[in-house]
């Protein structure tokens, strides 16, 4: 038995088949003997109060409310609860089942919003080029409803679908994403056009699917960055704002540390040259048949 297991309150997660794995603080194989009894008892409070849902959830699901609570309690059930009834108001389930984003090629060129490959910790890489952003168009072939509805799809499909198959495929636990957000080109009066939009996609990343973001890189910021910056920064909680990197222009290193050249789009610095593009080829473990351009899946 190794010094970690140990130490933990928690066994290791099954089907783990890369030897150098350490889980971190606050999951599953690693948790202190209060943050087990927490979970325990989170979990025993949900299944007599009738609000358990077995198939979402499992321990990982309730260490993310736990841990965007600092493993108080009363705060991480609060927290769960209110998703579970924004999931009835928003309809997530009626989502999941019919939603088609049937514009989203249109999208794509004036609002670039996709998942691409993973990062050499096994981290889906989500990339969104706000750079691009056209509200006028934008705003012609879709609505601030439907962009919205398709972001809790995402979501949806990245605790389903994405994570599971990059754990798969490196052999450990993913729980985390990724994000390259790209300013290139960015207009201050487009975000603030589009900044009811970014403000509620913001709160649904922290509130329903909290603990999700592993890295955050902003890559192409311009000069008076600080300014949107400004507005940003209040919606985001501590936390989320010690993972984001604030890069310029000369970015490509960095990123090319965390995710593997033919990994990373070529118009970004890397490699890939995915057929038809990268930002509609959804290419990555979960989507096996797909292949890129250059032959790298």
């Amino acid at each position: 038995m190794s010094t970690l297991e140990q130490a933990s309150a928690s066994p290791m997660p099954n089907g783990i088949t890369d030897p150098n794995y350490r889980p971190l603080p606050g999951r599953v194989g690693n948790l202190t003997v209060p943050q087990q009894h927490a979970l325990q008892t989170l979990k025993n409070q949900l299944l007599d109060e009738g609000h358990f849902v077995e198939e979402r959830m499992d321990d990982p699901m309730l260490l993310r409310f736990l841990r965007a609570r600092k493993f108080d309690v009363p705060k991480a059930k609060a927290m769960l609860l209110a998703a579970e009834q924004w999931r009835l108001d928003m309809k997530v389930d009626d989502i999941v089942r019919t939603f088609e984003f049937t514009e989203k090629k249109q999208v794509d060129q004036y609002y670039p919003q996709y998942y691409h490959k993973m990062d050499k910790d096994g981290r889906p890489v989500y990339i969104e080029r706000l750079g691009k952003l056209n509200v006028p168009a934008l705003y012609g072939i879709t609505t601030k409803e439907r962009l919205l509805q398709r972001l809790i799809l995402e979501y949806e499909k990245f605790l389903t679908d994405r994570l599971p198959a990059c754990s798969a495929a490196v052999g450990h636990p993913v729980e985390t994403v990724c994000t390259i957000l790209d300013l290139k080109g960015v207009s201050l009066s487009s975000f603030y056009q589009v900044r009811d939009y970014v403000n509620e996609a913001s709160k649904i990343g922290q509130d329903r699917y909290p603990e999700c973001m592993g890295k955050f890189y902003i890559i192409n910021a311009p000069w008076g960055f600080s300014a949107v910056w400004s507005l940003i920064k209040p919606w985001l909680d501590e936390v989320t704002v010690s993972k984001i990197e604030i890069l310029g222009s000369s970015y490509q290193q960095k990123l090319l540390q965390d995710i593997r050249a033919e990994d990373l789009p070529a118009d970004l610095g890397g490699k890939c040259k995915c057929g038809g593009g990268c930002s509609l080829s959804d290419v990555g473990p979960w989507n096996p048949d797909e292949k890129t351009g250059n032959g790298v899946a």
